[in-house]
C-alpha cells in the first residue's frame, strides 16, 4: 500500500477527492490532507509519502514551490498536479521539475483513478527494480570473496590485462600499496597422509586452516594478502616500499607461518618464495619463481622455506646425472640381494639430488627405472604379479613430494618385485623338480637312465638341475634313483617269486652282484635275507 497526501486550499475539492475514491482498491492510503504547501513541507519528514497530489494555486506556498522542493529533497516522491485551464502555463513549468502527471480541473473520479493506476504501476516497477538491485548487491557481497580470490589468482598468474588492473583493484576493494612486491606459495607436505586419516571434507578444511593461519599472521603485520589457488595451495602477496625491509619481513613471516602450522595443525608445509618485483604488472614473475622454488622441495625435503635466489645460486654446483646405476639395478634385480638393491637405489637418488635436474626430467628418469623393472619381469615371463592389481606405478610416483619419498617408494617397489621374481623362480624350480621325479619314477627300470637324460628332458643344465633337485628333494639324483629302485625291489621281493637276478633286471640293474651290494647298503641285509624276514 502506497502513501499519498492531498494538498488543496479549497475544502470541498480536497475533501471530495479524499472521500470519493476507493483508495484501498487503487493501492493507496491517504495519510494526510493540507490547505497549503507550507503544511505539506512541514509534514514531509514525518509522513514520507510516496505520492503528493497538489493544487498549483495555494496560499503561503503554491504547488510549484512544493514540486521544486520535492524535486530537490525527495526525488523519489511522485507528484501529481491539479491545475485549471488558466494555470496551464504553470503546469508546463511543473513538468520540467519531473512532475509525474497533471490533471485539469474540474475532473472526474475516473480520470483521477486512471492517473493513480498509472502512478501505482510506475511505483511497482521501480520497487521491483530496487528489489532486484538489492538482490544483486547482496549476491555480490556474498560472492565477493570468491571474485577477489579469482582476481588475485589471475593477477599472480599473469592472466589480467594491464589496462584494467587499477580499476579492478578499486572495484574489489583490494589494497596493494607499496612499490615492491613478493609472492610465496605454501603447500601441505603430506596430501596423501591427510586424505588417508581424514575424510575429504575435513582434509579440505585443513588446507583452508593453513590459509587461515597465514592470513591471521599477515593481517597482524598489515603488509600483504593471502588467498588459495585452484590446487588448494596458499598464495601470499607481500608489499612494501623498501626492498631490504620487505625481504627481512618476508623471512620472519614465513618462519612464523611454518612454525604455527606445525604447532597448531600437527603437520608440515613447505614454502616457495619468489624474488621481489617493482610493479604489480610483473608480480606474475615472482609467483612463477615461487612455484619453481617450491618444486625444489623434491630435492631438498619437506618442511622448508625455499627461496628462488638460493636455488639459482646452487644450480651452478650441480653434478651430471649418470645412468650407470640404472643399468646396474637391472642385473642386480635378477640375482642380487635386497641390501645390494637398496644400495643402488640410494646411489641413484643421491645422483638425482646432486644433478638438480628439473622435476619433469627427474620423473622421466624414475619412470625409466620402473620401465626397466617391468622389462625384467617380462624377460622372466612373470605375468601375474602384484603390479597387475595395484595402481599404475608410472603415474603413482607423481604423488610423491620429495626424492626421499621416491627412494622409499622405489625400495619397497623393488622389494615386492624381487619377491615376485623369487616366488616365480621357486614355483618354476618346484615344477621342474616334480617333473624330474615323475620322469625318474616312470623310467627307473631303464638301465641307461642318467642325469643327462633327465636334464635333456627338462631342458636344463646339469648344474642348475642338481641345485633345484637337491633343494626340492634333499637328495642327489643318484641317491633318489637308488632309493626308488630299492623300494621297488622290496615290493617285488615281498609279493613275487622272482629270482634275485630277475628283480635286479626289472629295476634297471644289469649286474645282479652290484644290485646285491646296493640293496645291502640301503637296507643292511641281502635281498635273500630280506625275503625270508618279510
Amino acid at each position: 500500500m502506497y502513501k499519498i497526501i492531498i494538498a488543496d486550499d479549497e475544502d470541498n475539492v480536497r475533501e471530495g477527492i479524499r472521500d470519493s475514491l476507493n483508495w484501498n482498491e487503487l493501492g493507496f492510503e491517504v495519510v494526510g490532507d493540507f490547505e497549503n504547501g507550507r503544511e505539506v513541507l512541514q509534514a514531509l519528514e514525518q509522513i514520507q509519502p510516496d505520492v503528493v497530489l497538489t493544487d498549483i494555486n495555494m496560499p503561503l506556498m503554491d504547488g510549484l514551490e512544493v514540486s521544486r522542493y520535492l524535486y530537490e529533497h525527495y526525488p523519489q516522491t511522485k507528484i501529481i498536479i491539479l491545475t485549471g485551464y488558466d494555470e496551464f502555463e504553470y503546469a508546463q513549468q511543473a513538468l520540467k521539475l519531473k512532475v509525474h502527471d497533471y490533471i485539469l480541473k474540474p475532473n472526474t473520479a475516473d480520470e483521477l483513478c486512471q492517473i493513480l493506476s498509472k502512478v501505482k504501476a510506475d511505483l511497482d516497477d521501480e520497487n521491483r527494480k530496487v528489489e532486484d538491485l538489492s538482490k544483486l548487491k547482496q549476491q555480490l557481497r556474498e560472492s565477493l570473496p570468491l571474485v577477489r580470490e579469482r582476481f588475485l589468482n589471475q593477477l599472480v598468474t599473469g592472466e589480467l590485462r594491464e589496462s584494467k588492473l587499477e580499476d579492478k583493484l578499486a572495484y574489489l576493494d583490494i589494497d596493494l600499496p607499496g612499490s615492491h612486491y613478493l609472492v610465496a606459495v605454501i603447500d601441505v607436505d603430506d596430501h596423501g597422509e591427510l586424505q588417508r586419516f581424514y575424510p575429504e571434507s575435513e582434509s579440505e578444511l585443513l588446507y583452508f586452516a593453513v590459509c587461515n593461519i597465514s592470513g591471521e599472521i599477515i593481517t597482524r603485520k598489515k603488509n600483504g594478502l593471502v588467498f588459495q589457488n585452484n590446487n588448494e595451495k596458499t598464495i601470499v602477496i607481500l608489499f612494501g616500499d623498501n626492498m631490504e625491509t620487505l625481504r627481512e619481513e618476508a623471512l620472519q613471516i614465513f618462519e612464523e607461518i611454518n612454525l604455527s602450522v606445525r604447532d597448531y595443525l600437527k603437520f608440515t608445509v613447505s614454502i616457495g618464495v619468489g624474488d621481489i618485483c617493482s610493479s604489480l604488472n610483473k608480480i606474475h614473475h615472482s609467483h612463477k619463481r615461487a612455484s619453481f622454488a617450491l618444486d625444489y622441495r623434491f630435492f631438498l625435503g619437506k618442511n622448508r622455506i625455499i627461496h628462488f635466489g638460493d636455488i639459482e645460486g646452487g644450480r651452478g654446483e650441480s653434478t651430471p646425472y649418470d645412468k650407470h646405476w640404472e643399468r646396474k639395478l637391472d642385473t642386480t634385480l635378477k640375482s642380487g640381494t635386497q641390501q645390494e638393491i637398496e644400495l643402488i637405489i640410494e646411489k641413484i637418488i643421491e645422483n638425482l639430488k646432486e644433478s638438480y635436474l628439473p622435476m619433469d626430467r627427474c620423473y622421466i628418469h624414475i619412470q625409466q627405472i620402473i620401465v626397466s623393472i617391468l622389462d625384467v619381469l617380462d624377460e622372466l615371463e612373470i605375468r601375474e604379479t602384484l603390479h597387475s592389481t595395484s595402481s599404475n606405478p608410472l603415474t603413482e610416483i607423481y604423488g610423491l613430494k620429495t626424492l626421499d619419498e621416491v627412494e622409499d617408494w622405489l625400495k619397497n617397489y623393488c622389494l615386492q618385485t624381487t619377491g615376485s621374481i623369487l616366488e616365480t623362480r621357486n614355483n618354476f624350480c618346484k615344477m621342474q623338480a616334480l617333473k624330474a621325479e615323475e620322469y625318474i619314477k616312470e623310467n627307473y627300470a631303464d638301465a641307461k637312465i642318467s642325469m643327462d637324460m633327465v636334464c635333456k628332458y627338462l631342458v636344463l643344465s646339469t648344474s642348475y638341475f642338481s641345485l633345484i633337485f637337491k633343494n626340492h628333494t634333499g637328495e642327489t639324483f643318484i641317491s633318489y634313483l637308488t632309493r626308488i629302485r630299492v623300494e621297488k625291489a622290496k615290493e617285488l621281493l615281498k609279493c613275487t617269486d622272482l629270482k634275485t637276478y630277475e628283480i635286479a633286471n626289472r629295476i634297471g640293474y644289469v649286474d645282479p652282484h652290484y644290485f646285491n651290494l646296493i640293496f645291502k647298503k640301503a637296507t643292511g641285509m641281502t635281498p635273500t635275507v630280506y625275503r625270508r624276514m618279510v
